[in-house]
């Protein structure tokens, strides 16, 4: 799954990344998690999400970092159930807030998140080290 994750942004990561991020995910004490969504016994989706302080609330927010399904099970409502459980969890942590980002150009995903969260009209910007 994620390497269809990376092939579908077209994403090269430097060496390393994967398996530093796979151990972050089964690191107890890291914030990052993972969830599986699976159709009989097979693994069709996944989502990344973590815990990060803020200046706005008291609660962490949790961000929604990857989001992927398969491409031929799009449309069939598991990205809905992903998103559903990581609220879930953020829910059970106390969170106050789920956020998540996506490509303007992604417009199967963001038919789904119009549907299931407010669009906060926030521009991103960034610098890469």
């Amino acid at each position: 799954m994620w390497d269809g994750y990376l092939d579908f942004y077209e994403a090269t990561l430097a060496a390393g990344t994967t398996d530093v991020t796979w151990a972050r995910l089964h690191d107890p004490n890291e914030p990052m998690f993972v969830l599986g969504a699976y159709v009989s016994g097979k693994l069709v989706g996944i989502a990344h999400y973590l815990y990060h302080r803020s200046c706005w609330t008291v609660g962490n927010y949790c961000y929604l970092q990857d989001l992927f399904v398969a491409q031929d099970l799009r449309g069939a409502g598991i990205g809905r159930k992903l998103i559903a459980a990581v609220e879930q969890e953020a829910h059970k942590a106390g969170a106050s807030r789920l956020h998540w980002l996506t490509q303007e150009a992604n417009s199967d995903a963001r038919a789904l998140y119009d549907q299931v969260a407010d669009r906060s009209g926030f521009i991103q910007y960034r610098k890469i080290f």
